[in-house]
């Protein structure tokens, strides 16, 4: 499992999307289904899938949030990886258009020959890129978060703190490009970030600043998982990240930005995965009480 997984947060659809992802990306595939029951949602699935590569999580809990654009997904088509990149980002491009929403238009812009932006039929959204051979590698998938509105160049800000507190993790953290908006690209202040990417552990991200109006923002639609080894490692994440008590529910947290995260036992997936429905209803019944998750009591009730 990666260091940090997307999270997906559907009204119903989480299952029928993962089936989706699975047929229109390469080495893609859905992993297990987990049904929760007698949440506050009522029965909830949970969804383990991948696409090209990168694991993703995904929950059907009802219309309380809406995927939106600050957290997108840029998909990287490298000719060093695929000779036939372009061909297979124009086959995948219309896939994610029917049914949803063009953001920006599959066009060649001045940072790549080949980009568009689409927020598909499930609302979540990727920025298709043919990527330029001699830059750096990078992974196919990568979550990119975008700081608009309140938080409207803050990403450096909250990039550093993210390196920071990712330092710790297997592997260490380290920022890769970070380019700033230059004079004369008004609203977007000058020396704000324009694009920068980071190595979270083995995860990377990317971010940017946004000036423009937005009709969205951060929400826990779209969220970021942490699993931990331990209870230290819970309570270490938890401290450095939250900075909301009051969004603080089975693992949940906010950052200072608005970003939100789950901070999670690695024993826990394995239990919601593994166990018998006996064990599972135990652990639900547990965690659902919690704010900070307590690997201990977890563990006994699942022994029972």
């Amino acid at each position: 499992m990666s260091t940090i997984t997307p999270h997906l947060w559907f009204d119903t659809q989480a299952r029928e999307a993962a089936e989706f992802y699975a047929v229109v990306f390469p080495h893609s595939s859905v992993t297990h289904v987990t049904t929760l029951h007698g949440t506050p949602s009522g029965d909830c699935d949970l969804v383990a899938f991948q696409v090209w590569g990168q694991d993703f999580m995904a929950i059907s809990a009802g219309p309380e949030f809406t995927i939106n654009p600050s957290i997108s997904f840029i998909v990287n088509f490298d000719p060093i990886r695929d000779a036939n990149a372009a061909a297979l980002l124009d086959q995948i491009w219309p896939q994610l258009v029917d049914g949803g929403k063009v953001l920006m238009p599959l066009d060649a812009y001045p940072f790549s020959s080949r980009y568009g932006w689409v927020q598909d039929r499930y609302g979540v959204s990727w920025q298709l890129m043919l990527t330029n051979p001699a830059g750096e590698p990078r992974p196919a998938i990568i979550p990119a978060l975008t700081f608009v509105g309140d938080v409207a160049g803050k990403a450096e800000e909250a990039t550093d703190s993210y390196l920071d507190v990712f330092a710790q993790a297997a592997g260490g953290s380290e920022r890769g490009q970070l380019v700033r908006y230059p004079e004369g690209m008004a609203p977007d202040v000058p020396g704000t970030v324009v694009f920068s990417d980071l190595r979270l552990g083995d995860t990377w991200l990317t971010a940017m600043d946004s000036a423009r109006e937005h009709d969205f923002a951060f929400n826990e639609a779209v969220s970021l998982v942490v699993q931990c080894s331990d209870q230290t490692e819970i309570d270490r994440y938890s401290d450095q990240l939250s900075a909301v008590p009051e969004a603080e529910q089975c693992g949940w947290i906010k950052d200072r930005w608005g970003v939100s995260w789950q901070i999670t036992p690695i024993d826990m997936n394995d239990m919601l995965v593994n166990g018998t429905d006996e064990q599972v209803a135990r652990v639900t019944e547990a965690f659902l009480s919690m704010k900070r998750f307590d690997v201990a009591t977890l563990r006994a009730a699942y022994s029972g």
